[in-house]
């Protein structure tokens, strides 16, 4: 059984609780590994981060910002911990935003120096970011920094690993914890500024809510610039005993599942689109084992439950619901009680309430309040603007039982209003799903002169027509008014490089075709 939440347990610094795991793990406790294989014990990482953090105490100021630009890997981890032990605050930098993002990310975190690895860069082939980016900060690589490292910094790290208290930097738990960005799903990202005790709230409420043994393995393939990547694949896995296999890319279709089977994984972290994918081409032996898959950021479809109950037997996909500002998790189902269609019931210790909205007939606007909704965005001054009374407006249309399991609607923003009557986005894409479940689509809105506006559907089908939805809303008594009468067909619908659907460029896409008439 989890046990019980705890309010108490976020009243730590993040590197205290790291050693307190340590302490009740075991140091020599095997917590992390990457696609080196090399295999890193509490121990390792502890005298890892003094040894590093030394390093980067040198060329920093005391609660300095400092930005990291890595992939999702074992010296992330190090880094980030490396960072808290020595009192600077990460600023985790989306590599895949694009350099307008990165430098507006940047100059609203008041960031002066940017840590990253000079081979991350040149498989990325982000050379043409880095050097924009050193025309304004440091970039400091670690391959450098750990070449620089000497006998004093060794004997540094063997002391500090023996009486860490003694060397760490102390810091309180309302103290900042990350500066993360949300995802620009819809638009720019804004700068979320979590607290210590937001994420190890967060790491708390979803022991209490999903019981996990330190026997575990968690495999994490999702960026640690992601709220998800990072709480799900750094935090939880290593203040709760689980040994993390971290990866650099969700991307590796073919690589991953056979990486699952080997690394003996029990727990993967995915979306929707990427474990579509993975289950596709693994073989029944690469996943049957895993006692259950996370999923967030995206719907999961019908046909992906599906295709894993198939393929696989009884492993359960638990879909679940987050934010940036809520230090993700707001919600998420049970091994034990997985309601297919819904993103699970509210993590202990949270408050929410649904509010109507003008025009929407079922459901409402959630908003929740809790000890790990964020501190507040940052603003272009640098100043926090923290949540009104503490509540978060999640911009999500809901429903949500009364035992609080949480249906999503839509997006407040993915509504239309078409002939005077609201239309969710989100319930015209599910259309577009159930006549072609193994293809992606995405429904967006633009004006119209006589209805105020019409949805258009983008669609990788290359097929996919209007009478054939048209067809499928009559049968199941679907308002006509959700069915796209447009479409455009694509070679692949566009992903954020945290698994979203980008409604940005989709929009972009709809808007040069339609003016080139390109659209069926």
């Amino acid at each position: 059984m989890p046990r019980a939440y705890d309010p108490q347990a976020a009243n730590m610094c993040i590197f205290d609780s790291l050693l307190a795991a340590k302490e009740r793990y075991g140091p020599k406790k095997a917590i992390l590994e990457d696609q080196e294989r090399r295999v890193l014990t509490y121990t390792d990482v502890v005298r890892g981060a003094f040894a590093l953090g030394r390093k980067i105490a040198a060329m920093t100021g005391p609660r300095e910002r400092v930005a990291v630009l890595l992939p999702t890997s074992s010296a992330a981890v190090v880094t980030f911990y490396a960072l808290h032990g020595i009192g600077r605050v990460p600023v985790m930098l989306n590599f895949t935003s694009g350099l307008r993002n990165l430098r507006a990310a940047c100059k609203l975190s008041g960031i002066k120096r940017v840590l990253t690895s000079r081979r991350f860069i040149e498989q990325g082939k982000l050379d043409d970011i880095i050097d924009a980016l050193d025309e304004t900060y440091q970039i400091t690589y670690l391959e450098d920094v750990k070449e620089s490292i000497g006998l004093a910094d060794k004997l540094f790290a063997l002391a500090a690993g023996a009486a860490p208290k003694s060397f760490r930097v102390a810091t309180k738990a309302s103290d900042p914890g990350v500066i993360l960005f949300t995802s620009g799903s819809f638009g720019a990202p804004r700068g979320v500024l979590l607290t210590q005790a937001n994420l190890l709230a967060n790491v708390d409420q979803v022991a209490a809510h999903i019981d996990l043994d330190p026997d575990w393995v968690m495999f994490n393939p999702l960026p640690v610039f992601h709220c998800f990547g990072l709480v799900g694949g750094v935090l939880i896995p290593l203040l709760r005993g689980l040994k993390v296999f971290q990866y650099p890319s969700p991307l590796h279709t073919k690589q991953i599942p056979p990486l699952l089977k080997d690394c003996k994984a029990s727990i993967l972290f995915a979306t929707d689109t990427f474990l579509n994918q993975y289950a596709r081409v693994a073989k029944r032996d690469e996943m049957a084992d895993l006692e259950f898959i996370v999923c967030g950021a995206e719907k999961v479809r019908d046909e992906t439950h599906d295709l894993i109950a198939e393929k696989f037997g009884p492993v359960p996909v638990l879909e679940g619901y987050g934010a940036t500002e809520a230090s993700p998790v707001i919600a998420v189902n049970k091994p034990d009680d997985n309601r297919r269609g819904t993103v699970g019931g509210l993590v202990p210790g949270m408050e929410a309430k649904v509010v109507p909205v003008d025009g929407i007939t079922r459901g409402g606007k959630l908003m929740v309040r809790g000890p790990n909704i964020m501190a507040g965005y940052l603003d272009e001054q640098g100043n926090l603007e923290p949540p009104v009374d503490g509540w978060h407006d999640t911009g999500d249309v809901v429903e949500m039982t009364d035992d609080n399991w949480i249906t999503i609607l839509g997006r407040v923003k993915r509504f239309a209003k078409i002939g005077g009557e609201m239309v969710s986005l989100t319930a015209a894409e599910s259309l577009a799903a159930h006549v072609w479940p193994d293809a992606r689509h995405a429904v967006i809105s633009v004006p119209d002169p006589k209805k105020g506006e019409r949805l258009i559907l983008v669609t990788d089908r290359y097929d996919a027509t209007a009478d054939k939805l048209v067809e499928h809303a009559q049968a199941t008594g679907a308002p006509e008014l959700a069915v796209p009468r447009k479409i455009i067909k694509v070679p692949e619908i566009p992903v954020l490089g945290t698994g979203k659907t980008d409604y940005v460029a989709i929009q972009r896409i709809a808007e040069s075709e339609l003016a080139l008439g390109k659209a069926a």
